[in-house]
């Protein structure tokens, strides 16, 4: 019988549909996979219980002649910022450990009402805050890749949805929930070989979500291809009553929709993201994307996006600053840790909690935050990278009157070795160049593997398309998929 953790979401479906095989079997099997990889340490809880639960219940339907649900027959994992009742929701952080739920999230409760069952939840950067995944209280992800050569150096899964990426690419689960605030869908997953795309801001829900940025974060799928996240995404979107930012708008058929024939349509290559000491073969993917591109019969046309050098530092106040504020409702008095020092008052135990329950690096962004927008500094930090928002987003609208969607790449290295960049804060920051501006603007945003480098790790491309057109997104993603032929995947060593 064919493995079934090597089966996509697709055929997962399909299978269990027409009887090839059991809900329960899958479960099975990829219940046995997390079980046997500690070592990458992407799950934070594993809940075996829950999947054989909804496969079971899955199962039964067939049994019945039912309808089984767009994911049908699917376990999947899901990062650990998503609400899920009566299971640990802890944002990766000190403060929320042992933070159960009474409640679901509408994305997770979306999937489940698709038939899709939890694997567990998946290992983080703390409040989704890091490009590395090593400010997980919980330890840091390892990928499954390495390098060539013999070097057994543990490499970066990319953040901040790190467990999700490792955790699909090494077969732990079909596919995953992540989260992009500003690239932490499409960044980890260029960095372990595997496909992801950031919806348009509020095509996803954010009710029952660990917030981070309230205006940039935004719930998407990550999976083996692009048909299987188009196939998560239409069961994870839709308009939700509880989310002042849901988008009021039908959710498309970008299943049935997917089309790799590109005749017609124009690809913008922006030219301020051709930077000075650009790796080479970051540049030689990019430039066999627009060759693929070309070939599925689109034009390629150059543009100008002028803000681009300054949507890094914009996103660096924006982020921190709606951060502070969002993260101001952990003080120890309603959930989560409690640090109450003997003859303590209140405002001790608010900063011991604080100092105990947070990371380094959340910390270090709720200073940023709460400096941007203090009274000296609010018209000087926050205000002006507001203004450079609305012009890099201006940009965009620009672009897109002269082409359909921009081809970029993902990141500007392939996946780093772990330590190699926690000592610098900025060059970390640095890894989010190419992801930040799609975020700022709130536009879908997809990252697709194009290929291996000389030292045999994934490199993705970036495909960045108007709002609301996820269907060009996915259209051009899947036209780089067909001709790219990237079928390469982790050696086991776990």
């Amino acid at each position: 019988m064919t493995d079934l953790t090597e089966l996509t979401v697709a055929a997962i479906r399909k299978g269990v549909a027409d009887g090839t095989f059991t809900a329960v079997e899958v479960a099975e099997a990829f219940n046995a996979n997390v079980a046997a990889a500690g070592a990458l340490n992407a799950f934070i809880v594993a809940t075996p219980e829950k999947a054989i639960e909804a496969a079971e219940a899955t199962d039964a339907k067939r049994a019945k002649g039912e309808a089984l649900g767009k994911m049908g027959g699917v376990p999947i994992g899901m990062k650990d910022l998503f609400a899920t009742a009566g299971v640990q929701t802890t944002a990766a952080s000190h403060i929320l450990e042992g933070f159960t739920p009474q409640y679901e999230s509408t994305v997770s409760q979306n999937l489940w009402n698709a038939g899709a069952g939890m694997l567990g939840k998946l290992n983080l950067d703390q409040f989704a805050m890091g490009s590395s995944n090593e400010t997980s209280y919980f330890g840091n992800v390892i990928s499954p890749w390495k390098r060539g050569g013999g070097d057994n150096a543990s490499l970066a899964p990319g953040g901040s949805s790190g467990g999700s990426s490792a955790a699909v690419s090494a077969r732990l689960c079909p596919a995953a929930t992540g989260t992009d605030t500003g690239g932490s869908i499409r960044q980890p997953a260029a960095f372990t070989g595997i496909t992801g795309i950031k919806p348009t801001y509020g095509r996803c829900s954010r009710w029952g979500v660990v917030a981070f940025a309230s205006s940039l974060d935004q719930a998407g799928p990550m999976a083996r291809d692009v048909t299987d996240c188009a196939i998560m995404l239409e069961s994870m979107a839709g308009f939700d009553p509880k989310d002042a930012t849901s988008l009021n708008m039908p959710v498309p058929e970008w299943e049935a929709g997917l089309n790799a024939d590109l005749k017609g349509k124009k690809v913008g290559i922006p030219r301020e993201y051709r930077m000075d000491g650009m790796d080479a073969e970051i540049a030689k993917s990019w430039d066999d994307g627009i060759a693929w591109l070309k070939d599925a019969g689109a034009e390629v046309v150059d543009i100008s996006l002028p803000h681009t050098k300054y949507a890094l530092p914009a996103y660096y106040i924006i982020a921190p600053a709606e951060a502070s504020s969002n993260l101001a409702r952990y003080d120890g008095v309603r959930y989560g840790l409690r640090d109450l020092p003997e003859g303590a008052g209140l405002q001790d135990m608010y900063a011991a909690t604080r100092a105990d329950g947070f990371g380094p690096e959340v910390k270090r962004r709720i200073m940023i935050g709460t400096y941007v927008l203090s009274a000296g500094f609010y018209d000087a930090y926050y205000n002006q990278a507001q203004k450079v928002r609305a012009l890099i987003a201006r940009d965009f609208e620009h672009a897109f009157t002269q082409c359909d969607v921009i081809l970029a790449p993902t990141c500007p290295s392939a996946a780093f070795a772990l330590g190699d960049k926690t000592s610098d804060p900025l060059s970390m920051y640095l890894n989010d160049v190419f992801a930040v501006p799609a975020s700022l603007a709130g536009l879908p945003a997809m990252s697709v593997p194009a290929g291996l480098n000389s030292e045999g790790l994934p490199l993705g491309l970036q495909i960045i398309g108007k709002a609301f057109d996820e269907q060009g997104v996915l259209n051009a993603g899947l036209a780089i998929e067909q001709r790219a032929g990237f079928t390469a995947k982790p050696e086991r060593w776990w």
